[in-house]
């Protein structure tokens, strides 16, 4: 099939940063793009050929804009799946097939998948309710401390609470659940696989994701990780497991725990472009959207190595601030050696919300993460 400057047409459901970003490349490479979300102000509205306002989650919304495309795929999880089980019957092409997103929609699923198909993970008790679990741990089947998470509709950091007293479980969501043992660990990982099509696979290098302590969310992703090659080899081993075990198509991003022992255990994984691959865009000779182009269009696929050293640092809004955003201090980061800021194109920001990222590269690690650090304490996402 004839991809470019053609009348083929590449459906996206969901237009967040992550959409807009795959979007540089079907633009370099003259395909078009329909792209639905539930925003009007989408970052994806100004770069795809044909924007559509529509509920992600609704069946007739997802079926009626898949029918317009040839190939459709996604930029977040939370899709109507039954949709895109139709649409698959129909003839459309989808990537990732819904039966790989109905399994990693709900964490429970996603956990007992691992279980099913000897990938390591951490141990995990599942609830229906979260109610549910007080009568566990008071007839001891379950343990203090735990990490409380919710089956569906957690992103960013959100549907996750460390709980290590019954106090803590108030307020939680009275939700369909899981309690996950609270695993010792050196660092966090991830390693984003993609594989096409005809079944080519590649591997980008493990990376190290530092979090933010209060919000859960990934504060700087390190490329390569500061690990030792022989764990490295392992994690790599252990995502593409996983890959082989969901015969995914596009890219599967594998997050990970390193153990005190240095055992490698599978926390969760996404089936799409990823922010533990931000820094790919600069460091890599081919982008991770790019190679999810690649990926879903049955396209060889492109060299994963890094040209340099790569550090991520992302973007949220600060606390304290709501409403239209202003980036304070940009131009001071623009000044530093190696620095690439992306701003993704939200108007409104809030505390802890994603409005873009800055990538540095160097060919020192060290160099490169201490610019990271600087760029951090300089630039400021507030509002007017």
């Amino acid at each position: 099939m004839n991809y470019f400057s053609s009348d083929f047409k590449l459906g996206i459901l969901g237009g967040g940063q992550l959409g807009k970003m795959v979007l540089y490349n079907t633009r370099k490479f003259d395909i078009q793009t329909l792209v639905m979300d539930g925003s009007n102000e989408a970052p994806c509205k100004i770069a795809c050929n044909e924007f559509t306002l529509g509920d992600l989650m609704d069946y007739d919304a997802v079926y009626n804009f898949g029918k317009q495309v040839d190939v459709l795929t996604i930029e977040i999880e939370n899709v109507n799946v039954d949709a895109l089980e139709t649409l698959e019957k129909e003839g459309i092409k989808v990537y990732p097939a819904s039966k790989t997103l109905k399994t990693i929609q709900n964490k429970a699923k996603q956990k007992l998948f691992y279980v099913d198909n000897n990938i390591p993970t951490a141990p995990f008790s599942r609830f229906a309710y979260s109610s549910e679990i007080k009568e566990a741990i008071n007839h001891g089947g379950l343990s203090l401390p735990f990490v409380w998470k919710s089956a569906q509709f957690g992103y960013d950091g959100q549907g996750v609470k460390i709980v290590r007293s019954i106090k803590d479980l108030e307020g939680l969501p009275n939700v369909e659940c899981i309690a996950e043992n609270l695993i010792p660990f050196k660092n966090e990982l991830a390693v984003i696989v993609a594989r096409n099509v005809s079944g080519d696979i590649k591997s980008y290098p493990v990376v190290e994701m530092e979090f933010h302590p209060e919000a859960n969310q990934v504060e700087y992703v390190i490329c390569p990780a500061r690990i030792d090659a022989e764990v490295a080899e392992k994690a790599e081993g252990v995502a593409l497991k996983v890959s082989e075990a969901f015969d995914h198509v596009g890219l599967l991003a594998v997050e990970m725990f390193q153990t005190e022992e240095d055992e490698i255990l599978v926390n969760e994984v996404a089936p799409r472009p990823h922010n533990s691959g931000h820094q790919t865009i600069e460091a890599s000779y081919t982008s991770q959207f790019e190679q999810h182009l690649r990926s879903i269009l049955d396209l060889p696929l492109g060299r994963t190595d890094s040209k340099v050293g790569g550090v991520m640092v992302n973007l949220v809004g600060a606390e304290g601030y709501t409403g239209n955003v202003v980036y304070e201090n940009i131009e001071t980061i623009m000044g530093m050696e190696g620095v690439t800021p992306h701003i993704y194109g939200k108007q409104q920001t809030r505390p802890f919300r994603k409005m873009g990222h800055v990538t540095i590269v160097n060919e020192d690690l060290n160099e490169a993460r201490r610019i990271a650090e600087e760029v951090k304490k300089s630039i400021k996402v507030i509002s007017k």
